[in-house]
């Protein structure tokens, strides 16, 4: 790995005290264009994952997809977009950031209108695949344009307006997503692309400059690493999005999956490591602060994207709530962060960012914590602290934690840095949902059968409900006492599993605040950015 020359190393991470402070390099206009365009297009390629995820049984139904293979609508999109994400650097020097950049972007504004009118399941799988594909590439050049083309003094504000895309958008887009799918139709979740995509390629198309393509760079691809990473990641997302639904390891089709990912990922390791030119810099991780980093940014995907999917599925399956009420709900983890992600570069320049962060991610935790004490009635006004918390707690953590983790990251490994951290969190997100799908069916099936027990029928509790229930039915059109009876069982059941499910509700919100808990431990071990690049990897 090669080191910061002391003269790039100082000018990179020194930290002068506040009375000398110089002024801060002057920033072209041209150059924000290009980075407030940048963001905006990362900010779309987020939002689609949930916007799309709020409207999936309309869509469904539309295009006459069964529940489970809907899923893949979902799947395709994150799969290509997971392996993009990594390849992203790399591409970027084959063709130049700007024809790059300006391509994924048109693209990925095409195929959202083609995906509006997809008439079956295997034409919306394939251009939701080649749309995650196109908005992948979105989200790390938007990072990596933030490190390289803005000063150190500039760059909170880029990573503030970054944390958008990366916090904002996936709590915002559920809101989106039901209000225009109940008020509109499913396709309007597409077509509100194209409006702020054309701003974003009118952006691109005035501020990135123009630089040859360095087409000679595919001749020296790292092109094992590239296969087999690229496989390895597809069949390590497949298996995690659809294993709770086809039972795990009781599947032949996981296990081969399962099988292809590790070793696929195992040689990917051994091909970056090994290599003159990798695809990406793995030996990064072994700066202290890019290493860390790197895991309290997995964790913070686990409890971001794990907690805006079982919020929905709690209000869905328990309160009977429909996509708009749904995303009115979530606002209120999206709409403060608005107000106070722009703030939050003002105090990063008062406050030590590492103290940020761990504030962040405590308020992450409690928020997550007020959620395990359920009941049948905790639904919107209860939710609503919660959320504010959580809010609060995210608009914190983002762009201090990328800040501290990129810093004294050199230009050559911006693009590698960009890759792994971007990919990273969307792997948290990915193992997060496939966690929170399991705990909450395992976790239902064991209060069930909990809850049963105290369901007796020698209780005399249990004997009097039946009764009451049994005559209710009769009372409202039941001739049959039997029928009647039965149908009161049936009911006590429906109880018990609905209690059930509660309590496997808080069990998630309990495990998303543990895994926040050791996210802040994590951050605990990162260091000012001047000490930990001057230790190098130490």
């Amino acid at each position: 790995m090669s080191t910061l020359q002391p003269t790039l190393n100082a000018a990179a991470t020194s930290i002068p005290a506040p009375s000398a402070v110089p002024a801060s390099p002057a920033v072209s206009a041209k150059t924000w264009i290009a980075v407030i365009g940048a963001t905006l297009g990362a900010f779309m390629a987020v939002l689609n994952i949930q916007i799309v995820n709020a409207s999936l049984a309309d869509i469904q139904g539309a295009i006459g997809a069964g529940i489970d293979d809907g899923g893949w609508i979902s799947t395709s999109y994150l799969i290509a977009e997971i392996v993009v994400i990594p390849l992203s650097g790399w591409l970027a020097q084959v063709f130049s950031i700007r024809i790059y950049l300006l391509t994924n972007a048109i693209l990925f504004l095409v195929l959202s209108a083609a995906c509006a009118l997809a008439q079956d399941l295997p034409q919306m799988i394939v251009l939701r695949a080649v749309q995650g594909f196109t908005g992948g590439v979105l989200i790390p050049m938007a990072f990596t344009l933030i490190i390289t083309l803005l000063p150190r003094a500039k760059q909170p504000v880029g990573l503030a307006l970054f944390a958008l895309s990366a916090t904002f958008a996936p709590a915002i887009g559920p809101t989106i997503g039901g209000y225009l799918t109940e008020n509109f139709g499913w396709q309007y979740i597409f077509y509100v692309n194209l409006v702020p995509g054309a701003i974003m390629v009118g952006m691109l198309w005035y501020a990135l400059d123009a630089k040859p393509m360095k087409l000679s760079l595919l001749r020296e691809g790292d092109w094992a690493g590239i296969i087999t990473m690229a496989i390895g990641l597809s069949a390590l997302q497949t298996v995690l999005e659809e294993g709770n639904k086809d039972d795990w390891f009781g599947s032949p089709f996981i296990v081969k999956l399962s099988v292809i990912a590790v070793v696929a990922l195992t040689v990917f390791l051994i091909i970056e490591l090994t290599v003159k030119k990798p695809l990406l810099n793995l030996r990064l991780l072994v700066r202290r602060n890019f290493g860390f980093g790197m895991l309290a940014n997995f964790l913070l995907g686990v409890a971001l994207y794990g907690s805006v999917f079982i919020l929905p599925q709690y209000l869905s399956r328990i309160q009977g709530y429909n996509a708009e009420q749904i995303g009115m709900v979530l606002a209120w983890t999206g709409l403060p962060q608005l107000v106070l992600i722009p703030l939050v570069p003002r105090l990063m320049q008062k406050f030590d960012a590492r103290i940020m962060i761990g504030v962040g991610f405590v308020l992450f935790a409690v928020s997550n914590f007020m959620n395990i004490y359920m009941t049948g009635d905790y639904a919107a006004d209860q939710l609503l602290w919660p959320n504010v918390v959580r809010a609060i707690g995210q608009a914190l953590v983002m762009a201090p934690l990328s800040a501290v983790a990129t810093a004294g990251i050199e230009p050559e490994n911006a693009g590698s840095a960009s890759g792994l951290f971007n990919m990273m969190r969307n792997l948290g997100g990915a193992v997060g949902i496939a966690l929170l799908q399991t705990v909450l069916t395992k976790r239902e099936q064991y209060h069930s059968n909990v809850l049963m027990q105290s369901v007796s029928v020698f209780e005399q509790a249990t004997r009097t409900r039946l009764e009451q229930l049994t005559q209710y039915f009769i009372n409202h059109g039941v001739l049959d006492r039997a029928d009647a009876a039965h149908r009161a069982y049936v009911a006590i059941g429906h109880i018990v599993q609905k209690q059930a499910f509660i309590l496997a509700f808080s069990d998630t919100f309990y495990l998303l605040g543990m895994t926040l808990i050791v996210a802040f431990v994590a951050a605990m071990f990162l260091k000012k950015p001047g000490q930990a690049s001057a230790g190098g990897a130490h």
